[in-house]
């Protein structure tokens, strides 16, 4: 099956990964998705894609950015295959492009979040030798 990879930077395209990524962000309306996108990809946001019969199958957010922690790294803020398509590779596909462009980009490594309940994406993550390295804490500030 032939796939493809792509960065999303039209309206059209950004739109086009709306289904898949609501499978891991349910809490983002489809309304404001590309608004949503647009904003962040002002402060480096990149949204990637992969495409295989003429449907996106799996999608990625990440950034490129420098901390003190890191270095140099590419941060992947979303990694989400559709769970129709799960377990045919399009995940690792997606996930061998991201440490290519971090490697393009002079990055030292790659670094991800990954919520607690997730443990199929946890297995995916240790598969792809990725260790556990930090615990992420967070509090809400909503009222």
């Amino acid at each position: 099956m032939k796939t493809n990879i792509a960065r999303a930077e039209t309206e059209s395209d950004i739109a086009r990964c709306f289904p898949v990524m609501s499978q891991l962000r349910p809490h983002v309306p489809e309304a404001d998705f590309v608004g949503r996108v647009r904003r962040q990809q002002e402060h480096g946001y990149c949204l990637a894609y992969l495409e295989a019969e003429s449907c996106v199958r799996a999608v990625a957010g990440y950034r490129i950015h420098e901390c003190l922690s890191s270095g140099r790294i590419c941060y992947v803020d979303d990694l989400v295959t559709d769970e129709r398509h799960r377990s045919h590779g399009f995940g690792r596909m997606l996930f061998d492009w991201l440490l290519d462009r971090a490697r393009e980009s002079g990055c030292e490594g790659l670094e991800l979040d990954s919520g607690v309940q997730r443990f199929a994406a946890h297995r995916f993550y240790l598969t792809q030798r990725m260790r556990i390295s930090s615990h992420h804490f967070s509090i809400s500030l909503a009222q």
